[in-house]
């Protein structure tokens, strides 16, 4: 039987392993300990155990070297987080493809996956896309991509493209990111009950690191900021949301698929059942949640965009979301998303393949779940 792990031995390699003893909180600790739990009740191949273990020791560590930087340049915890724009919606529903063509807009800012998962010292403006850290990456994923190129099938990634924020809030261990390391069911269940001020507070840390020589108005994707907008809010008073839709039962087909990747990289199988109760349970709750946010803000607290139209118009699409933001629509906006468009197109890698029944669902059932939002809003249907 595989050795348990344990929060307080794993904090202190990442301490070793930094030579660093501050966190600037210690509110990741309870998160922590519930994933452990059922970290060590879920079966594992050595490898995968090997990958949570350094998945939590790096993510520890980054924190602590985070927590470090600030102390010594206080002064980026008073610099403000302006009118940021949080892109969500149920998860598989075009928050990457959205998220990519804000990007590609010279005057905002978005975190970058490069310099997420290597952030100190940040970067400066210049140094965004050619910082050595980011051009190692960029060599690393060619060659994965020689090797591998289905990858691309799945989930549409750069060195120099922006990044879920998951993958920065995970360092306070309260993110569905860790929930997919597994069958990892009472995660899952205190998560979506959880307070999630902490994590949203370290959020606004980050990007006050990552912006410490690089600021700009912040384009921030994660299908599931859904699940906490009122949290949000109270972080970030003036932020604007933009909700994404797709057709749900597409969404959670494609989200049993995605997930069903990280089951098989940690535990060696697919939990197929599993995957079809909970990913359906998570694709519901993210638009329930949504839909009651606006039912007690307002509907126009929230922007729609559409899958549909993203894929048909995206030019025209990405001018009407810019009109609603209230934000200038540059020529050199129009040209960079015009290029970006052309060097991605879809199914550069592949078809990404997938059906409901792998997982146990039926379209009936899930159409079912999905009635309120389905009654509420008009999503074109797909296949």
């Amino acid at each position: 039987m595989a050795q348990k792990m344990v929060a307080d031995e794993l904090v202190e390699q990442a301490r070793k392993a930094t030579q660093l003893e501050r966190f600037d909180s210690d509110s990741f600790h309870e998160g922590l300990e519930v994933f452990l739990g059922d970290v060590n009740a879920c079966t594992y191949t050595e490898a995968g155990l090997e990958r949570v273990r350094g998945s939590v020791v790096g993510a520890l560590a980054t924190r602590l070297k985070t927590t470090a930087y600030l102390d010594q340049r206080p002064e980026l915890l008073k610099r403000a987080i302006e009118r940021p724009v949080f892109v969500f919606g149920v998860p598989r529903t075009g928050t990457t493809l959205l998220s990519n063509l804000l990007a590609a807009d010279p005057n905002r800012r978005s975190p970058l996956t490069w310099e997420i998962d290597d952030p100190i010292p940040p970067p400066t403006r210049a140094t965004l896309f050619t910082d050595p850290r980011a051009l190692a990456r960029l060599e690393a994923e060619r060659q994965m991509l020689a090797a591998r190129p289905e990858m691309g099938k799945y989930y549409r990634n750069s060195a120099i493209y922006p990044n879920e924020c998951m993958f920065f809030v995970m360092q306070d261990f309260k993110a569905l990111v860790w929930e997919s390391r597994g069958v990892l069911p009472n995660y899952r269940d205190w998560l979506f009950q959880a307070d999630l001020t902490s994590t949203y507070e370290y959020h606004k840390r980050f990007l006050q690191l990552l912006q410490a020589d690089a600021p700009g108005v912040w384009n921030l994707k994660q299908p599931s900021h859904a699940l906490w907008l009122e949290t949000i809010l109270k972080v970030y008073p003036d932020a604007r949301f933009v909700w994404t839709h797709r057709d749900p039962l597409t969404a959670t087909g494609s989200f049993c698929s995605l997930l069903s990747l990280s089951h098989n990289a940690f535990m060696g199988r697919v939990d197929a059942k599993w995957l079809g109760e909970n990913c359906s349970f998570q694709a519901v709750e993210h638009a329930e949640r949504i839909m009651n946010f606006r039912d007690k803000f307002g509907e126009d607290k929230v922007i729609d965009v559409h899958y549909a139209d993203l894929m048909r118009q995206p030019i025209e699409t990405m001018r009407g979301l810019y009109k609603a933001l209230g934000d200038d629509y540059t020529a050199e906006a129009e040209t960079a998303m015009t290029n970006w468009i052309n060097d991605n197109p879809q199914d550069k890698f592949g078809r990404h393949e997938y059906k409901l029944a792998q997982y146990g669902l039926t379209p009936d059932e899930l159409r079912g779940r999905f009635e309120r939002y389905s009654s509420r809003y008009t999503v074109e249907a797909e296949g």
